[in-house]
């Protein structure tokens, strides 16, 4: 068996197990105690801060800068219509199945191994330009505060660029777009239907829902077209006779790297009547810079770039990244999530090559 198909297997194999391990957002404890375990037995150094893995190679590639192998080792809650247990899934010949096999088991269990065949062949980890350190974060999710928010400013006094793990197909995601979202508030005064009476506060609602669905922002980013503002939830009304004196609504916010979220704040604020409110201005917009050592890599091996509409770990770091990984976004949060046992051959070997040309 070729050296590098014995990774790709045992990385099958590892994450077979691991999704049989419950670690949904703010849960990640035992999973995390499995990993570092797998880790130390093969010799790693392994710093933990709560459910966070950080993982160093005691040999150094002096005058190189570090990069950083990053994926999330939680999950959502699993969805009512699983056909199978998700923390108990039938094994298969083809894929691996269960809660965050896909997003983002695959790349966790292809980071680990591509972290280990560099460990185990310190020849052909001495011929790299760069040093590499694992770090496996908890409570991405979430966007948790003691989850990759919590070590970002560490990481970046050791670590210079890094590959953020999401199922992209091993596309390489070059941009993310950000995320605001803003609970709003229109409020009228209640009256009786029948009469006319009141001021209905769904009305006044419908005509902001109205003005954000037709709004164009100013600036259209040329990497990422134009900011999306969509309405997702409304809530109004508690009897069919009564005037509603107040409405409820969500938007979300896909910003570009034309404006910041306050900007788009901002701007919002002046244009509805709604009361509004962000339930985070964190969320931001990440670029990889044109000309990167990351850019060049991708180019040389041909990889497709594109720009991902999600969000990951990337946005909590101020330092250049990509966003790569096996498995397809497409079936993240869904019932009967999987990964194909060769998508994840396909990220050890993509991950190494790409460290490689580095």
């Amino acid at each position: 068996m070729d050296i590098l198909d014995n990774y790709c297997n045992q990385a099958v194999s590892f994450l077979e197990k691991m999704v049989r391990i419950p670690s949904v957002s703010y849960h990640e404890e035992q999973r995390a105690d499995f990993i570092v375990k797998y880790l130390q037995r093969e010799g790693i150094n392994i710093k933990r801060t709560g459910n966070n893995i950080i993982a160093t190679l005691d040999i150094v590639n002096h005058g190189m800068p570090t990069l950083m192998l990053n994926s999330h080792i939680d999950t959502v809650t699993a969805v009512k219509s699983y056909t199978f247990d998700p923390v108990n899934p039938p094994l298969s010949a083809d894929k691996v199945l269960g809660l965050g096999s896909n997003d983002a088991g695959g790349c966790v269990s292809s980071m680990i191994h591509t972290f280990l065949y560099f460990a185990e062949n310190k020849d052909i980890y001495k011929t790299l330009n760069v040093n590499i350190a694992l770090v496996l974060s908890a409570e991405e999710e979430r966007s948790g505060d003691t989850g990759m928010t919590g070590i970002a400013d560490s990481l970046t006094r050791f670590v210079d660029y890094a590959i953020i793990g999401e199922p992209t197909s091993m596309n390489a995601a070059i941009a993310e777009r950000g995320l605001l979202v803003i609970d709003a508030v229109s409020k009228g005064k209640s009256g009786h239907a029948a009469r006319n009476e009141g001021v209905n506060a769904l009305y006044i609602a419908i005509d902001d829902i109205e003005k954000l669905r037709n709004y164009r922002f100013a600036k259209k980013s040329p990497l990422m077209g134009e900011v999306k503002m969509t309405v997702t939830q409304i809530e109004a009304g508690t009897a069919h006779n009564v005037i509603p004196d107040n409405c409820r609504y969500v938007v979300d916010i896909r910003p570009t790297d034309c404006y910041t979220n306050q900007e788009i704040f901002n701007i919002l604020m002046n244009e509805l009547k709604s009361d509004l409110s962000p339930r985070s201005l964190t969320n931001k917009t990440s670029s990889t810079p044109e000309g990167h050592h990351l850019i060049k890599t991708i180019n040389k091996l041909n990889i497709t770039s594109y720009i991902s509409p999600t969000t990951s770990d990337w946005m909590r770091l101020a330092l250049p990244a990509i966003k790569m990984g096996p498995g397809e976004s497409s079936r993240s949060h869904k019932e009967d999530e999987y990964i194909l046992k060769s998508e994840i051959f396909k990220g050890v070997e993509g991950y190494i090559n790409f460290i490689k040309e580095l």
